[in-house]
């Protein structure tokens, strides 16, 4: 069953005030907006374990991290489903495994998209996958890991996205599970980065252009 649930934030949402919230004093000159709260982004994480359940429970899932941006969801989800499992008559057998993909560079999305640790991915032939994403913009760094994962053989993939950016750019592919649809703005936090910084923000926050210029490489 695809996810039918959707949390959509509009184009012209300009999130809320930074002084509403507890910011790291070092990045609040770097950001325009919260765009979605931490509590709110555990509580759409929380629904997307109970839909993961219902659909996947009853197999012995792999839960596949997608490196570095998705760790924090995934750390999040896995404590959920876990939880779920724990008091549920409906639980997942639960493996995890890593895999890291290089895309970005500055606030573009390259062409060029490298898996790193792409070797491990033959052990799961045979398989039931859970792809655990932090945000899909284009698409094609997705559709990359899923052509190098159909050549393993899985028995199953299925793949979760705590965002989902509306985009010209966008291939046209959609997730399974999709916590957040955003528009088209460089979002930073919750393990979200601009070159490597910002991942240390609690919220998803826009980026603004001074901050940009500040951070390029």
């Amino acid at each position: 069953l695809r996810n039918l649930y959707i949390e959509t934030i509009a184009d012209d949402s300009k999130g809320h005030e930074l002084s509403l919230f507890c910011v790291p004093k070092h990045y609040e000159e770097d950001l325009d907006s919260v765009i979605i709260p931490s509590g709110l982004i555990k509580d759409r994480t929380e629904r997307l374990a109970r839909d993961i359940v219902r659909d996947m429970g009853g197999h012995h899932i792999v839960a596949l991290c997608v490196l570095k941006g998705g760790y924090k969801f995934f750390a999040d989800l896995m404590d959920y489903i876990k939880t779920l499992n724990q008091n549920s008559d409906k639980s997942v057998p639960l493996t995890v495994d890593f895999i890291r993909l290089k895309s970005y560079s500055n606030d573009q999305s390259t062409n060029c998209v490298k898996v790193i640790g792409g070797d491990e991915l033959s052990a799961l032939t045979g398989k039931n996958v859970l792809i655990v994403e932090d945000i899909v913009e284009t698409g094609k760094t997705m559709e990359t890991l899923l052509k190098l994962l159909n050549e393993c053989h899985p028995k199953m993939v299925k793949v979760v996205s705590l965002l989902v950016k509306r985009t010209p750019r966008s291939s046209g592919y959609r997730p399974d599970y999709i916590g957040f649809e955003v528009p088209d703005k460089f979002l930073v936090g919750y393990a979200l980065d601009y070159n490597e910084y910002f991942r240390d923000l609690s919220h998803i926050c826009i980026l603004s252009d001074r901050a940009k210029e500040k951070y390029k490489v």
